[in-house]
């Protein structure tokens, strides 16, 4: 017999929502938020304008982590194969939490916030990451989901000059870097960071002070609102991962195209979980490698399209894919064979049953414009 559904658990919202709703925001479910997804001009006209000028994204569902004590970052090392250790001050790093297996648990952004680590982790993994840290960390580390922050994000070329006017000297920052500063009464963190491949910030700040912040940024000319569903066609062009899709707890960061997020002395030293399959595959080569595809044509290939080679055989599988707006043709990456991951290898994507043609291509799609010193 089977069992009655278990009701849905409501969704959660972020600060921001009387706003998006007041604004014309099409609001959709993703990690347990109410979230907008467009507003009225539509997707292609926030990337487009986020591309060219600036735009304004509610990422305060992401999970914001802190980390204290004095054996903080030789604890959190254990847990990434980054190398933590030679972090400045106010320097971001990227990496992942990995398994045993070595398979990622999740991909986070880690600041060295001077007395304490700052991490920001996906929405749909703060509960088990959470539960991750505090079952390998020991008692020596104090952490701690901070459930009062709001984050929002401002990318575009313009945001420079947007942020210049609020907070002139995080305006100045270079990338993966961050500093303590304010707007306007409000004391707030600032990273020279984002997942669009554009420069721009992210700003962390009391959830209370979230509503007057953000407005006070998207009254500036320059600026409008965007949802997730240009934050997806953005990273998408960038070449960045979503978690769930393009990686998971099967997946290692070298299979991934992610080795470049593992420092030299972790490659030496090693001393991470997971440390055995990751570091053997950058020795030798994985199995699969994550890569760009271009197909022919005009029809997009999604999430789980089947991918072969000249021969036919099953090669792979598509993990993200849509239109590009800034190139008006499709893209998509997925996971091959290792023997035909090299850029330019013709293959073939099953379409509603129909093979067709594609491409191995470079990635990013679209070349990343962070302001690098």
């Amino acid at each position: 017999m089977a069992e009655s559904a278990s009701p849905a658990a409501p969704l959660l919202r972020t600060p921001l929502y009387d706003w998006h709703a007041a604004n014309g925001a099409k609001l959709v479910g993703f990690a347990g938020y109410e979230m907008p997804v467009q507003y009225a001009d539509g997707i292609i006209a926030e990337h487009k304008h986020t591309r060219t000028r600036v735009s304004l994204f509610d990422v305060s569902h992401m999970g914001q982590i802190s980390l204290w004590g004095d054996e903080a970052v030789r604890a959190l090392e254990r847990l990434v194969p980054a190398d933590l250790l030679e972090l400045l001050p106010w320097a971001l790093r990227y990496t992942q939490f990995t398994n045993e297996a070595g398979g990622i648990i999740d991909d986070l952004m880690v600041t060295n916030g001077v007395g304490r680590l700052m991490l920001v982790v996906n929405a749909s993994r703060k509960a088990v990451d959470l539960a991750h840290l505090e079952a390998r960390l020991g008692h020596a580390v104090n952490v701690a989901l901070l459930q009062g922050r709001a984050l929002i994000a401002l990318q575009g070329p313009y945001a420079p000059v947007v942020l210049a006017r609020h907070a002139p000297r995080a305006a100045k920052l270079s990338f993966m870097n961050a500093i303590p500063t304010r707007i306007g009464k409000v004391d707030v963190v600032i990273s020279r960071s984002g997942y669009t491949g554009e420069d721009g910030f992210e700003i962390s700040m009391p959830a209370e002070a979230a509503s007057d912040i953000w407005q006070r940024l998207a009254a500036e000319p320059d600026v409008k609102p965007a949802g997730l569903g240009a934050r997806d066609s953005l990273r998408l062009e960038a070449g960045l991962c979503l978690y769930g899709h393009d990686i998971d707890e099967a997946s290692s960061p070298t299979e991934a195209a992610l080795a470049w997020s593992i420092g030299q002395r972790r490659r030496r030293e090693a001393g991470f979980v997971g440390d055995a399959r990751i570091l053997a595959e950058l020795r030798g080569a994985p199995k699969r490698k994550r890569v760009g595809l271009l197909p022919e044509g005009k029809a997009p290939a999604r999430e789980g399209t089947e991918i072969r080679d000249e021969a036919g055989a099953t090669i792979g599988t598509v993990t993200s894919g849509g239109f590009s707006p800034s190139l008006g043709v499709p893209i998509a990456m997925g996971y091959v064979e290792a023997r035909a991951a090299k850029i330019g290898t013709p293959v073939s994507l099953v379409v509603r049953g129909e093979p067709r043609p594609a491409r191995i291509a470079k990635m990013p799609f679209v070349p990343h414009t962070y302001h690098k010193p």
